[in-house]
């Protein structure tokens, strides 16, 4: 037990001169409450609800600490921070990705998510047409029928008291971003779509409980593990819908039965999923293989459903939790279409200001990605310290979107702020909801424009009520709900 007692004793006396030799002198100042040998380890244990409460205690230590706060996992030194323009030289600074996301790499390889900083600059640049306004304008079709497949799959819950819109939501987002970007109807897969949604959930799981037991960072540990193994079962179900729809949708664009069926006869937009572009660009170009077709099939599939079924949940219980809110929408909606049913059209999206408004005050309030890591490759000089080269830094969302900069009503749901531009935030990253700085959502606009369609559709039809203030919410690396609850 002595001999036990003396090698701890050495070993934290180690661990401190070490510290003490890699720090310089003007690092942020330390969380409080880190314990001898561990840091603040203890932090991420318990499930994922408890580990959103304590992210979110930290985040407010860091606030009170001027923005920048340095966290101890175990003898490994990282930095919190949630000053906005600390972020923004952090984010613009540092692009690499840091190792935690190298979690990710089975399920999206070297997609825009994981991807390294050379080939995510090389294939950034690829996809961007992918995503200009007239391929996008081409979706709004799509976008309209599956609002009203929503609207009609909703109907079996009116007047029936609470029940969870999210099922509904995630299963309809998810048949929306597979017909836009695969252009493939899953919405009668109903067995396949509920595998694919539960597959993605527990691969969440997965990361997150990796990311709470730091002795499975290593793979040559992980790789021995039950968690593996599980993972491992979760992939076999996401890549099989990603790796099917690739072999089915190749041979038909090599075997030239693409162009008949999207051969343009209007003066519209012209409908071309996100699938056949990279085609395009593999097969003419040889900018792609089949894996990082799939790896950027997965990413874009996973981008384009989860986090848009997010906020579209938490926007609908926010707006059931205030009616002056939902009032006001609905006044919009009737001096937009009147009382018209008809679809919603591009023209119609740049009218619907509050409903954009609305949206980004959800995502202000309920961050989907609280939290971006980065791997500082330079020492950072900020405004009142300096950030050591070689250390893990996370850039809070959340945080972020509680500075004092958006005033003395921070902590409300107040989606007015955003009608006056002077009352808003000078620094751009104050408002993070697609990312900070150079390396953003690339996806931003579709999501806006089909998250507004949905939501344009449903305030037509249906009135909601519910209180966020009830709903719980955990963190599995994603901002989850336990439960999402409304009524209609």
């Amino acid at each position: 037990m002595l001999t036990v007692a003396l090698v701890l004793v050495f070993l934290w006396c180690g661990i401190l001169a070490w510290r003490r030799r890699n720090r310089n002198k003007d690092e942020p100042p330390p969380l409080p409450g880190a314990l001898p040998l561990i840091g603040h380890i203890h932090l991420l244990f318990g499930n994922s609800s408890q580990l959103w409460d304590t992210a979110k205690k930290v985040c407010y230590s860091s606030l009170n600490a001027g923005g920048v706060i340095s966290v101890n996992i175990g003898p490994r030194t990282t930095y919190l921070v949630t000053d906005p323009e600390d972020c923004l030289t952090i984010a613009n600074t540092c692009l690499q990705k840091d190792g935690f996301y190298d979690f990710g790499k089975p399920w999206f390889g070297d997609g825009l998510i994981t991807a390294d900083v050379q080939t995510w600059k090389a294939h950034r640049k690829l996809l961007n047409p992918a995503f200009n306004q007239s391929i996008l304008d081409g979706f709004m079709d799509v976008l309209n029928e599956q609002a009203r497949r929503l609207v009609k799959n909703l109907e079996v819950e009116v007047g029936k008291g609470p029940f969870d819109h999210f099922a509904y939501i995630l299963l309809n987002v998810l048949e929306t971003t597979c017909l836009t970007v695969m252009k493939v109807d899953f919405s009668d897969e109903s067995l396949l779509n509920s595998e694919y949604v539960h597959a993605a959930e527990d691969m969440f799981k997965c990361l997150i409980e990796r990311i709470q037991k730091p002795w499975l960072y290593s793979d040559a540990v992980f790789n021995w593990s039950f968690l593996k193994r599980k993972q491992d079962e979760c992939l076999k179900i996401l890549h099989n819908m990603s790796n099917t729809v690739l072999k089915k949708r190749k041979a038909e664009y090599l075997n030239n039965k693409l162009s008949k069926e999207t051969k343009d006869t209007t003066k519209g937009p012209k409908f071309r999923p996100f699938m056949d572009l990279l085609l395009e660009l593999a097969i003419e170009k040889g900018a792609f293989n089949d894996r990082e077709i799939r790896e950027h099939v997965d990413t874009i599939l996973f981008g384009g459903h989860d986090t848009s079924a997010s906020v579209l949940m938490y926007t609908m219980l926010l707006v059931g939790s205030y009616p002056e809110v939902q009032q006001k929408i609905f006044i919009e909606l009737h001096d937009v279409f009147g009382d018209e049913d008809r679809d919603v059209t591009k023209q119609d999206l740049a009218q619907l200001v509050y409903l954009e408004a609305v949206l980004k005050e959800t995502m202000r309030i309920y961050p989907i990605a609280p939290f971006i890591t980065r791997y500082l490759d330079q020492d950072v000089k900020l405004r009142n310290c300096t950030l050591s080269k070689g250390r893990t830094c996370f850039l809070s969302t959340y945080g972020v979107h509680r500075h004092s900069s958006w005033g003395p009503d921070v902590e409300e749901f107040k989606p007015e702020r955003w009608l006056d531009l002077e009352t808003l935030p000078k620094c751009p990253t104050a408002f993070a909801g697609f990312g900070m700085g150079r390396r953003s959502c690339i996806g931003k606009t579709y999501a806006f424009m089909s998250m507004k369609t949905t939501l344009a559709h449903v305030f037509r039809r249906y009135r909601v009520s519910g209180n966020h203030l009830l709903m719980i919410s955990k963190m599995d690396v994603l901002l989850k709900p336990v439960s999402g609850q409304m009524r209609k």
